[in-house]
């Protein structure tokens, strides 16, 4: 299975660049990973909320293949614990899943059509984070649900 990040917006700040690559090297020993920004869409200032959410979803749809597994971080989906986490990563590779996609949509969220796409919706917290700090929190979650399924010692050391 290869995990993908993806996000729209601009190339990590470099306040948060450093956590993002440490975690990112230390997620590639368990599996393939890789980030993606997706540039936000031409002219987005002078477009509506809504549909720039529209244009940002025809654009990651586009993207996604049939098969992926996709879990969007949205403000209004569950929220899981890094054991859950760590369940639904052992989960998605025990199906055998190719590619598992985590989405960070734009300023304004995402549109429905991704959220009725996704295969899982969820929110790192009730607090509102820039988008920069959820690609750390994202990366670290991610590497610490690696070493809850491999039962080492990150978790609570």
């Amino acid at each position: 299975m290869k995990i993908y990040f993806w996000s729209i917006g601009k190339v990590h700040e470099s306040y948060v660049k450093e956590g993002i690559e440490n975690f990112t090297k230390r997620i590639s020993h368990y599996y393939n990973v890789e980030w993606k920004l997706i540039p936000p869409v031409k002219n987005a200032s002078s477009l509506s909320n809504t549909d720039l959410k529209k244009n940002e979803a025809d654009v990651i749809l586009n993207l996604l293949q049939p098969n992926d597994v996709v879990i969007v971080l949205d403000e209004k989906g569950e929220q899981f614990t890094s054991e859950k986490l760590a369940e639904l990563l052992q989960l998605t590779a025990n199906k055998s899943a190719k590619n598992l996609v985590f989405l960070i949509g734009g300023a304004f969220g995402v549109d429905d059509k991704i959220i009725e796409r996704a295969n899982y919706v969820w929110s790192l917290s009730k607090l509102v984070f820039p988008h920069q700090l959820v690609r750390l929190i994202l990366a670290e979650q991610v590497y610490r649900a690696c070493t809850i399924i491999r039962n080492e010692k990150y978790h609570h050391s």
